[in-house]
């Protein structure tokens, strides 16, 4: 198919989600007191509420496994049908061999083993650019009319210190294709590369990153404050097109290392918009604000990343906004914590899940993706409302309707417990030969999870029943 614009495939998008988290959590509030944190530091300082993690019995490719198997089976698509097949993960359990190469073990090898596509990695940014080389795909010459199939997945895990209450676990995948309900606008993506040491992982032999926090978060809303602006110069560029801000878009979304972050990202964002506002209008679209004066504009952004009164102005003054166009899309976040790079496409989990199809039908949804190191992007997707969509649109919803019933049917692990866990974890890693020790009847039916390793570092999977 060429590439003209008149014969690009329709609506090109997402066509089915699914997610997979962990079976047990622990409660932040249990762990605030275990840690001798002050009470609140975990729950209101960051707004997490549960964090899921992983036992020595799963790994990154067991994630994986478990989430297409699961998505496969739940929408009846044959392995056949996939074309294209993409993984975004930085939990790497080998230099050279791909995640992807491990899920073709679920592929029937001799009718389905001509798929594209490897692993990409750049922290949490990975998931979004195998989405975005999967949408490709289905876009250029080289599409054969079949599926893409994108896999996102992470184990997020810090030593024991202040980092530790961001971790999380899980995994995301996604079917892309044309006549999606969920359609990537096209024209309208825009992104902000840059060498940065805000977090990183350079010891080989270890699960723990090196982070400096402060770092992270002005790389992070620096990024963000980039992407918004490029998107809206694309967007005001198209034909028909015009202003952008927050208003523009019936939901926003973000990378979530933690809830108060994802809060301050979006009044980010109406501070944006208040920069760009002509004074004359000031009063009128950001009453009690008049008093801020921008005479630098770059200067003032550069400056105000940790001015604790334009954060807190702007917090109060996009809470309504953030109530209802963001908060839905943290129940994931909240409860399971930073999945790394399922964390954005987590959201856009949770937002489907606590929308009725009528709520969402014609909705616009803003996206933003952060890698460290650093790798942003910032797209959006227009929930379709023709060509049949609405039906698709009800599959896909109906495919991730037992996640919150999954979420409740976790086991709740005391702090002590999870501690030892994580010792386990670090003890462990990259040990060969090794022969997990945790219980798979914890495990939830279905969860693909690790039998053993032997001498040569080869990996050995089963399924729970």
């Amino acid at each position: 198919m060429t590439s003209g614009q008149g014969q690009w495939p329709a609506d090109v998008g997402i066509t089915a989600i699914e997610i997979y988290f962990p079976s047990q959590y622990v409660d932040q509030e249990e762990l605030e007191s275990f840690d001798g944190a002050s009470a609140g530091k975990y729950t209101i300082g960051l707004g997490q509420k549960r964090m899921g993690f992983c036992s020595d019995l799963e790994d990154i490719n067991s994630l994986c496994m478990t989430v297409v198997h699961k998505l496969m089976e739940k929408t009846g698509t044959a392995y056949e049908a996939i074309g294209r097949l993409e993984v975004g993960t930085e939990t790497l359990v080998d230099k050279s061999k791909s995640v992807k190469s491990v899920l073709m073990q679920l592929f029937p090898a001799s009718a389905a083993a001509d798929i594209e596509g490897v692993d990409t990695t750049n922290a949490c940014y990975g998931g979004t650019a195998a989405l975005f080389n999967a949408l490709n795909w289905v876009e250029s010459s080289a599409w054969d009319g079949r599926l893409a199939l994108v896999v996102c997945g992470d184990i997020a895990v810090y030593a024991t210190g202040s980092a530790r209450p961001t971790g999380g676990a899980g995994a995301v995948a996604m079917l892309v294709g044309p006549h999606a309900p969920l359609v990537v606008e096209r024209g309208l993506r825009s992104s902000h590369m840059q060498h940065a040491y805000d977090f990183y992982k350079p010891d080989l032999n270890s699960e723990y990153p090196v982070v400096d926090g402060r770092l992270s978060i002005q790389c992070y809303l620096s990024a963000l404050d980039r992407c918004y602006g490029r998107y809206r110069q694309k967007a005001a560029a198209l034909p028909g097109g015009g202003p952008v801000t927050v208003d523009s878009f019936d939901a926003v979304l973000f990378h979530s290392p933690f809830g108060k972050l994802v809060q301050k990202s979006l009044a980010r964002l109406v501070f944006n918009d208040f920069l760009e506002t002509d004074a004359a209008a000031v009063p009128e679209r950001f009453p009690g604000l008049e008093g801020v004066q921008v005479s630098e504009p770059h200067k003032t952004l550069e400056e105000s990343y940790f001015d604790r009164d334009v954060e807190k102005a702007f917090m109060e003054r996009s809470r309504a906004q953030f109530e209802q166009k963001t908060k839905p899309s943290l129940l994931l976040a909240s409860n399971v914590g930073n999945m790394y790079t399922p964390s954005l496409y987590s959201c856009l989990v949770s937002l489907l899940v606590s929308k009725k199809p009528d709520e969402l039908t014609g909705s616009r949804i803003a996206l933003f993706s952060y890698g460290s190191g650093l790798a942003s992007s910032l797209f959006s997707i227009r929930i379709a409302t023709t060509n049949g969509s609405g039906s698709r649109l009800e599959a896909l919803l109906a495919g991730v309707s037992d996640v919150v019933g999954r979420l409740e049917a976790r086991q709740k692990v005391e702090p002590a417990a999870f501690a030892d866990t994580m010792q386990l974890r670090e003890q462990s890693h990259h040990l060969a030969p090794y022969a997990p020790k945790a219980d798979p009847s914890m495990l939830f039916p279905g969860t693909y999870y690790l039998t053993g390793i032997d001498e040569k570092h080869r990996r050995q999977y089963a399924r729970a029943t």
